[in-house]
């Protein structure tokens, strides 16, 4: 039975998290070794449950027993010792997630399930980091964490029916509809969004159309509920381009990133979280 869910990496996704774990009625602990960054997540979580209870998302009651169940740490350690489910929310890095992964399996009850929220990598060899990779899954969220109906979870070559079946009661009451597939690079959602994201570079690049035009086209005629602009500037352009040049390792040259996109990158030009990406935040054109 999950009571206590923690969240490694207080992000912008770590934080979307922990915010439906609590609201699903888990005791929560979100970690991170940035001060900083754990305030900033306490703040923004806040004031999603104010939006919520202003907005009749949720009611005053549970909001506040939800926000009661939440603590925050800066000690990996001390955050799993007594969890049932540790979902890792860190940067798309091999070596940042071998290093949690290992201080997971070192300090968590033998118990824990461990669930990752990458969007591309393997859980089998994530799996392979710690002692019991059959209680090893992945759970891909989607951003904003809170308003996104889906979570994709994703089984790896070890991972056991009994994980898939609690992975899938615990995304339940989180509130979320689950899809369960095998793993594979890139998943189900992942190498759509990536093609078509790196697409639309080729069709800035060459020329076809405006940013606006683009992300217009793709949301009026294909009944998308964003333009591939403005997703990746909502989720960041250095994860579409890390997620892309992991696809490319795996699958081959259709997921090649392109070159605009690299430029973007190396200009810092990442999306909403400097200001600037495809779009100028600063002025607010978007």
């Amino acid at each position: 039975m999950i009571n206590q869910i923690t969240v490694i990496g207080a992000g912008v996704m770590g934080r979307g998290i922990a915010y439906v774990a609590a609201a699903g009625g888990y005791r929560t602990v979100l970690a991170d070794i940035n001060e900083k960054t754990l305030e900033s997540a306490q703040n923004e979580i806040n004031s999603i449950f104010v939006k919520g209870i202003e907005r009749n998302k949720i009611s005053k009651e549970k909001a506040e027993s939800a926000q009661a169940s939440l603590s925050f740490t800066t000690s990996l350690e001390e955050a799993v010792v007594n969890a049932d489910l540790v979902i890792e929310a860190v940067p798309e890095k091999q070596e940042i997630k071998q290093s949690v992964f290992e201080t997971m399996d070192k300090h968590a009850p033998e118990n824990c399930y461990f669930a990752t929220n990458t969007s591309t990598m393997s859980p089998t060899e994530i799996g392979s980091y710690t002692t019991k990779p059959e209680m090893v899954i992945a759970m891909h969220f989607f951003n904003p964490v809170h308003k996104m109906p889906l979570i994709e979870i994703v089984r790896g070559l070890e991972t056991s029916d009994e994980t898939v079946q609690v992975i899938n009661e615990v995304s339940e009451r989180m509130g979320k509809e689950t899809v369960v597939v095998n793993e594979f690079p890139g998943f189900v959602t992942s190498r759509i969004s990536a093609m078509v994201g790196n697409e639309a570079f080729y069709m800035l690049q060459e020329g076809v159309g405006t940013p606006e035009e683009i992300d217009k086209a793709i949301k009026l005629g294909l009944n998308y509920p964003m333009g591939p602009f403005e997703l990746g500037d909502l989720v960041g352009l250095d994860a579409r381009l890390n997620n892309l040049k992991y696809l490319h390792k795996t699958l081959g040259e259709k997921f090649r990133p392109c070159p605009l996109l690299e430029k973007y990158v190396k200009a810092g030009r990442l999306g909403r979280k400097t200001g600037r990406g495809v779009y100028d935040y600063t002025k607010e054109t978007v």
